[in-house]
């Protein structure tokens, strides 16, 4: 009895702070942590699927119907019709509405992520060729986020997601995420939270997301940005609120206190 209270433990204790990341042969998306990320896998999985699965299988009727239809041996004087009108008006028409009933929702889910609610937290992801540097403005916390290498990964740490300083926010606060970049184009990507966004150099992308499930979840850089453009990824840790104020603490002594060694070496250097 006990053995099964601890199995069953363990997999509660998994399935709520297990991280979320690519998986071997998967072909859907990965599991919605947000409620924008619900909005796109329900526009995708109720409405866009069954379009796309209707219209593939309209077209390959047509074109088996063509082949037996208009074989030459069925054909021996071939037809000489060069239009026909109705039809010309159906094939116009009828993909047009399709269009419009997949712009309508997609336009909402679109507005519905621009429309940044009042942000609880505020965070600014800067992307470097090749790693991602993070601003917590409200905190005066700075810090940069580098992918460990293969020969220094631990246990559950996954091969080229897994970084030494994660993004951590709060679960169930508003994020809101200032995107930009110091050299070159990237992009801040994470799909358990459906986000993305452009890293431009000059300029401040906005967006945001609102963690619901505490765990890590994995995103990479998806903007061609370079030779080691697959080598920056974006891991986020979503903690409760009084782990998150406890790491804020531990946060101000420790950046603060990388941050004089980098000044003292730049100024030991520029002598």
């Amino acid at each position: 009895m006990n053995k099964f209270l601890i199995i069953i433990s363990s997999l509660f204790v998994t399935s709520t702070v297990s991280a979320d990341q690519p998986k071997d042969w998967q072909l859907g998306f990965q599991n919605a942590a947000s409620e924008s990320m619900r909005d796109i896998v329900n526009f995708h999985d109720n409405l866009l699927l069954p379009i796309i699965i209707a219209i593939s299988v309209f077209v390959l009727f047509l074109m088996i119907y063509a082949c037996i239809r208009f074989r030459a041996s069925a054909n021996p004087v071939p037809s000489k019709r060069t239009h026909n009108v109705a039809v010309e008006v159906l094939w116009t028409l009828i993909p047009c509405l399709i269009l419009i009933v997949m712009a309508v929702p997609s336009f909402k889910i679109l507005y519905k992520q621009d429309t940044i609610p009042k942000a609880e937290v505020t965070v600014k992801a800067v992307g470097y060729q090749w790693y991602w540097g993070y601003e917590y403005p409200d905190e005066n916390i700075i810090f940069d986020s580098y992918m460990i290498e293969d020969k220094d990964l631990k246990e559950n740490q996954p091969r080229l997601l897994a970084v030494d300083n994660e993004l951590v926010v709060p679960v169930d606060k508003v994020v809101k995420v200032l995107i930009t970049a110091n050299d070159v184009l990237h992009a801040w990507a994470l799909p358990s939270f459906g986000v993305k966004r452009d890293a431009v150099p000059g300029r401040i992308n906005e967006t945001w997301f609102k963690a619901e499930k505490v765990g890590t979840y994995y995103g990479q850089c998806s903007e061609l940005c370079g030779i080691k453009h697959a080598f920056m990824p974006i891991t986020v840790r979503v903690v409760s609120e009084e782990e998150y104020n406890e790491w804020l603490m531990d946060a101000k002594v420790k950046f603060a206190k990388e941050v004089i060694e980098e000044d003292q070496f730049k100024r030991l250097a520029s002598k």
